[in-house]
């Protein structure tokens, strides 16, 4: 089985902690849910405390940074779910479909091992505009356009409710666009190892970018185009995507 977190899977438990107002959005799509599986459970962010929760994941290097007291895991894939039908409520994966083999067959099993689905995920269009990748690295745009998104993953869960996910300025889950309103993260080579869209882009053209982020930063000229005001939450493309009962 091969593990692309052998390299991209560095200070995940550190970085990517649930943020509680995006858990609280996760937590009401479960609605009433007694049984939870977490396909693609990394290293446990956003898995529900007060209810049956059994994670699936295949990486080693996750899986070990897995908290005591977390849910058990099953190491297995996406695509071969080692479940009887409608095993469970809810079918939960997090940010995660976009590193399937086959989402479409991981959708199909998640779906089939599930009474609801749950899948966090993003919308390419609004996540393109995002300074990071508008201004600094557009390759992540064009690396990630042929990758599931949102409304793949709902058509393949349809009938199937789409919700945005806004972020807010203190998000204290390291993804992609989680420091929008603090660049000056992106600048820590640790924050940017925990995030899979800039670990797998050619590191040479991270750090001419980060360069060019850290010299507007001293400038102003960053502050110019997108200071922002006070704290608030804003919408930088990540979507809920649930199905019914």
């Amino acid at each position: 089985m091969n593990d692309p977190y052998r390299t991209l899977g560095a200070g995940y438990a550190e970085r990517r902690r649930p943020d509680p107002r995006v858990a609280a959005i996760i937590e009401a799509a479960l609605g009433d849910a007694h049984t939870v599986v977490n396909v693609g459970a990394g290293a446990g962010s956003y898995e529900p405390a007060d209810r049956s929760v059994l994670a699936v994941e295949p990486s080693p290097v996750m899986i070990a940074q897995r908290p005591p007291g977390s849910a058990p895991v099953v190491r297995a894939v996406a695509e071969r779910l080692p479940f009887a039908d409608k095993r469970f409520d809810v079918g939960l994966a997090i940010l995660t479909v976009h590193h399937w083999t086959d989402p479409a067959r991981g959708l199909a099993e998640l779906r089939r091992v599930s009474h609801r689905q749950v899948v966090l995920t993003w919308d390419h269009t609004v996540m393109s505009r995002f300074w990071l990748i508008a201004d600094y690295l557009p390759e992540i745009a064009e690396a990630e356009r042929e990758l599931p998104e949102h409304d793949f993953i709902a058509r393949h869960l349809a009938p199937a409710r789409v919700a945005d996910v806004p972020v807010p300025h203190d998000c204290s889950d390291g993804f992609l666009a989680a420091y929008w309103d603090r660049p000056h993260a992106y600048l820590d080579p640790a924050v940017r190892a925990s995030i899979s869209s800039l670990a797998r882009l050619d590191p040479a053209r991270v750090a001419e970018a980060t360069q060019r982020l850290r010299a507007d930063l001293d400038g102003g000229r960053w502050q110019e185009r997108h200071g922002r005001a006070g704290a608030g939450a804003a919408d930088v493309g990540y979507r809920l995507v649930t199905s019914p009962r």
